[in-house]
C-alpha cells in the first residue's frame, strides 16, 4: 500500500479555541495525503461535509446501490444530511433509484458514519476520476473502511432476485482505471477478508461471488454474460470495480455487497428493464438494509 498517500492510522484533528468555544476542524491534508489527481477535490469536498454536518471525522464510509437505500433508516441517530449538489466534484445523474444525498450517522458505539445515497457511475461521462472521487472523500473525511454496495444482475440460476451477496473479488471489464502514473496498488485482498468473515458472523448464510463490472449503460448481451460466467463471475453490473480500485490506492479496507435484482441477459428468457431492477430493489430494501445495517454496526 502507498502510505505517502494514506495515513490511515493517524487521526489528525486542530482545535482552535475563541473564549469559552472549541471548533473542531479535520485536517483532511493528514487524512489524504499526496498529490493524485483527484486528490485536491476530494480534500475540498471533506471539507465542505466537516463544515456543513460538524462532524470532523468520520470512521466508515458507505456507498448504497439499487435496493439499499434504506438502510440509514435501519442505522442510529442522523447528525446531518448534504445534498450532491452541495459538495464539490459530485452531481446527480437523474437516475430512478439513485438517491442524491449524503448523511451522517452516529452509531450507538459513538462512531460517525458517512453514507452517500448513490455513486458516480462510470457510464455517466466515461471518467473513471469521477467514479473515484466518492471514496477519495470518505477516505479524506478520516474513514479507514469503506461499503460498497450495488444491484446486479445473478449468473447462477440459484441466486435468484432479492438475494444479498458479499463480494469476494471483482473482474474489471471496464477497460480503465481511476489510477495515474505508476501506482502497484496490491489488489489480493481487495475485497477484505477480514470484513466478509464479520459479515457472515452477523448472516451466517450469505454467500459470496465474484462481481464483473461492465462500462454500460446497456445492458449485457447474452454473450457477454456467458464470457464473464466462462472468466469465473457470478454477478454482473455498471459498478464497484473502479470504487474497490480508487478505495484500495487510498488505504481503505473494502466490504463489497451486491443485491441480485435481476438475472442476468439469456440465463432466463426474460428481458432487461431498469423498472424491473428498481422493483427487485424496492421488494428486498426493508430485508438487506436491515442486514446491511447490522453488518456496519458489527464493523
Amino acid at each position: 500500500m502507498h502510505n505517502h498517500y494514506a495515513i490511515r492510522a493517524c487521526i489528525a484533528l486542530v482545535l482552535f479555541c475563541s473564549g469559552a468555544t472549541v471548533v473542531l476542524v479535520s485536517d483532511t491534508q493528514e487524512f489524504l495525503t499526496g498529490d493524485h489527481p483527484g486528490f485536491d477535490l476530494a480534500r475540498q469536498a471533506a471539507e465542505i461535509l466537516a463544515d456543513k454536518l460538524g462532524i470532523a471525522h468520520h470512521d466508515i464510509g458507505v456507498v448504497l446501490g439499487s435496493g439499499w437505500a434504506h438502510t440509514i433508516d435501519a442505522l442510529s441517530d442522523i447528525n446531518g444530511e448534504v445534498s450532491f449538489a452541495e459538495v464539490p466534484g459530485l452531481a446527480g445523474d437523474g437516475v430512478a433509484g439513485h438517491v442524491q444525498k449524503i448523511t451522517s450517522v452516529r452509531l450507538p458505539t459513538g462512531r460517525n458514519v458517512l453514507v452517500f445515497g448513490s455513486r458516480t457511475h462510470f457510464y455517466a461521462n466515461r471518467d473513471a476520476q469521477a467514479v473515484a472521487h466518492v471514496v477519495r472523500t470518505i477516505a479524506a473525511t478520516g474513514a479507514s473502511t469503506v461499503v460498497l454496495t450495488n444491484g446486479c444482475g445473478g449468473l447462477n440460476p440459484n441466486l435468484q432476485p432479492g438475494t444479498p451477496v458479499l463480494i469476494s473479488d471483482h473482474i474489471n471489464l471496464t477497460g480503465t482505471t481511476p489510477l495515474a502514473g505508476p501506482e502497484f496498488v496490491d489488489m489480493t485482498d481487495a475485497h477484505a477478508t477480514r470484513l466478509r468473515a464479520i459479515a457472515k458472523q452477523v448472516e451466517p448464510s450469505l454467500t459470496e461471488g465474484v462481481y464483473v463490472q461492465f462500462a454500460g449503460p446497456q445492458y449485457e448481451t447474452p454473450a457477454e454474460v456467458s464470457m464473464a460466467a466462462t472468466l469465473g463471475g457470478d454477478l454482473v453490473g455498471m459498478s464497484t470495480a473502479l470504487d474497490t480500485i480508487a478505495a484500495r490506492h487510498v488505504g481503505l479496507e473494502v466490504l463489497g455487497m451486491s443485491l441480485v435484482t435481476n438475472a442476468g441477459a439469456g440465463v432466463t428468457d426474460a428481458p432487461l428493464a431498469h423498472s424491473d431492477v428498481i422493483a427487485a430493489g424496492e421488494a428486498a430494501a426493508p430485508r438487506v438494509s436491515k442486514l446491511l445495517a447490522n453488518i456496519i454496526q458489527a464493523i
